[in-house]
């Protein structure tokens, strides 16, 4: 089985990820909580921004490529169910596997729980739009 998916649909995903991450992020939603959880302040975060750029752009990419491959081979197996049904349903999944790793580590590292579900559910608001942009896109 050949895996087809559509660039522009992936490109569209990765850019909403951004668009999520700056709205999550934003001081007056998640991003005042989340920097006070963290340790940083305004400087060290502007300072830190330049440095996470390049690991984050690779790894949003990665991610929404993902999700239109995984939609596609959902697709393929479950015929009765729509694009969008399997697009979203493969950002759900990708999202129960990263989920777990934040709790597991974070549990160890002895984080807030606030960090975790604040994190997570940037994740899975990131996961969804990008499974919705694929569905629509119909891979």
């Amino acid at each position: 089985m050949d895996i087809e998916i559509s660039v522009l649909a992936v490109l569209l995903a990765f850019a909403s990820s951004m668009v999520v991450g700056f709205i999550w992020y934003a001081k007056p939603v998640f991003g005042d909580t989340w920097m006070k959880l963290v340790g940083l302040n305004d400087k060290k975060a502007q300072e830190g921004m330049a440095k996470a750029f390049v690991p984050t752009t690779v790894a949003a990419l990665l991610q929404a490529y993902l999700v239109a491959c995984i939609a596609f081979v959902l697709n393929s197996f479950y015929l009765d169910m729509s694009w969008l049904a399997t697009a979203t349903l493969a950002g759900i999944l990708l999202w129960l596997v990263q989920t777990t790793a934040f709790v597991t580590h974070d549990a160890f590292e002895q984080r807030p729980l606030q960090l975790t579900l604040i994190n997570a559910g940037n994740q899975l608001a990131t996961l969804l739009a990008m499974g919705i942009i694929i569905g629509l896109f119909e891979v």
